[in-house]
């Protein structure tokens, strides 16, 4: 079952401790699915983690350059779908971005908060709002595979700034 958010990432926290035990649980988890976390499948997923921020597909290979890895598009795109696919990884639609993802020990529907000034992002499991999303849309008719919501506004820190 989902869990709220651990250490909510609006504040102050050990950013290196949610990190370390991020990368532990992908591996892990890549152990027990039989799942081959390469080396570049890693380090995309470590850039995602350094910062609770989305970041887009050339964000990362501009990263992944700048630290002589020779890379292209394709090699960092196939990294993304892996992590995404393996739920290690969020695409966040609004921002053309990807993020880590803050409870990949556990199958969920995301609710994203994202800051419009500092464009930091938190995760959020849906929980009963995901279950209303797929009641309303199976009473329709309509088979529901993966809601996401992305909801913009400001973060604590930026409400402070007076940018409204």
């Amino acid at each position: 079952m989902a869990q709220e958010i651990p250490n909510n990432i609006f504040c102050q926290h050990d950013h290196r401790g949610c990190r370390a035990t991020a990368m532990r649980g992908a591996r892990a988890a890549c152990r027990a699915a039989n799942l081959r976390l390469t080396p570049m499948r890693a380090r995309v997923l470590e850039i995602l983690l350094e910062s609770h921020k989305a970041l887009g597909a050339y964000d990362i290979l501009a990263r992944l350059r700048a630290e002589g890895r020779s890379s292209q598009p394709p090699i960092v795109y196939r990294a993304l779908d892996f992590l995404v696919s393996n739920g290690f990884a969020h695409r966040l639609e609004r921002l053309n971005a990807f993020a880590a993802c803050a409870h990949a020990e556990d199958r969920h529907q995301p609710m994203f908060l994202i800051c419009e000034s500092c464009h930091q992002v938190a995760e959020a499991p849906l929980d009963r709002l995901g279950q209303d999303i797929f009641a309303r849309a199976t009473k329709l008719g309509f088979q529901a595979r993966s809601p996401v919501v992305e909801v913009s506004g400001l973060c604590p820190a930026c409400q402070g700034d007076g940018e409204q």
